[in-house]
């Protein structure tokens, strides 16, 4: 079955945002200063944001990891 995304891009801002789902939520920090993860009130996953894309490395991946609400615990 297939997954709607939406992906947003802010170039005034300059921050992406990806989102997996539309449900409410808030933002959390991640172990990346760069990246912070979308989640609900139980906190699974509805998505994810990228700070300051264009300062980042171009010569190797943005690396995060994206805790689900069983890992967050």
């Amino acid at each position: 079955m297939a997954q709607q995304i939406k992906v947003w891009f802010d170039p005034e801002a300059d921050f992406l945002e990806v989102l997996f789902s539309d449900a409410p939520g808030y933002m959390r920090e991640t172990k990346n200063d760069a990246v912070m993860e979308r989640v609900d009130s139980s906190g699974n996953l509805l998505g994810f944001s990228i700070l300051a894309v264009s300062q980042l490395d171009k010569s190797k991946p943005l690396v995060a990891e994206l805790l689900s609400n069983s890992e967050a615990a």
